[in-house]
């Protein structure tokens, strides 16, 4: 299964893919309408902060989304039985629709990549953009940091 992979050393940090995502999940699918939509669509990765060495000096970007982990730990914390890992794909789906707001998922998620959306009570995770042959985090990042491969292949870009 492909996952959505970060080359730490090539990201930037200009959050092109959290617009991207957050426009890809809005219901316009534009940026210009996007914006307007009430509420604002919610991105599902975000750009985080790594302390490399700990001492605050050296301090890169990311952008971190769900790793679709073969057993997660958020589908067996959600209470009302949104979150299941579809063993066919390999991905963890959530469904909004039982989303009760309790952010269980959020607590026992070891990447942190559940994103709270507190206007509408829920909490939503990268899907991989099930409609899309490739993420439109992936397609926006500008310096190719966002990587969608087999785990094999993207082996093959670190050596």
């Amino acid at each position: 299964m492909k996952e959505v992979f970060c080359r730490i050393e090539r990201c930037l940090g200009c959050r092109s893919c959290e617009i991207a995502c957050a426009v890809e999940h809005s219901q316009a699918k534009e940026l210009t309408a996007a914006i307007k939509e009430n509420p604002l669509p919610k991105y599902r990765v975000r750009v985080q902060w790594v302390d490399e060495r700990g001492d605050k000096v050296r301090l890169r970007s990311m952008a971190l989304q769900c790793r679709q982990c073969a057993e997660p730990a958020c589908a067996e914390a959600c209470i009302a039985g949104g979150i299941v890992k579809d063993e066919a794909e390999g991905v963890v789906r959530f469904n909004q629709e039982k989303c009760v707001g309790c952010w269980s998922c959020l607590m026992v998620c070891p990447y942190g990549a559940i994103v709270r959306v507190p206007a509408q009570g829920i909490a939503v995770k990268c899907d991989h953009c099930p409609e899309r042959e490739t993420p439109a985090c992936v397609e926006a990042c500008l310096v190719h940091a966002l990587v969608f491969a087999e785990p094999e292949e993207i082996e093959a870009l670190l050596t």
